[in-house]
């Protein structure tokens, strides 16, 4: 399967850093940008992140909720946050 901008993502449930969610009832009417990484710590990843939260009032403003999706577990992120924001 493949996406593209302004294609409809498939729904999902997940437990997240924020509790549990349903994808599309989370997005409700903002758009999203679901953003892949593939695994905490890493430095590029850290790096990318930190700097989408640096900005994440510009995509505020425009109603676009950013998510990161990771094959790491939920508790493995905890830990990871305090590295992004720094």
């Amino acid at each position: 399967m493949s996406l593209r901008i302004g294609d409809t993502a498939p729904d999902f449930e997940a437990e997240t850093t924020e509790g549990h969610i349903n994808f599309h009832k989370w997005i409700g009417d903002s758009w999203a940008v679901l953003f892949s990484h593939p695994k905490d710590y890493t430095p590029v990843c850290t790096t990318e992140l930190g700097y989408m939260a640096k900005i994440k009032s510009e995509f505020d403003k425009r109603n676009v909720k950013i998510i990161g999706l990771s094959a790491d577990p939920v508790d493995s992120h905890s830990g990871w946050a305090k590295d992004i924001e720094e």
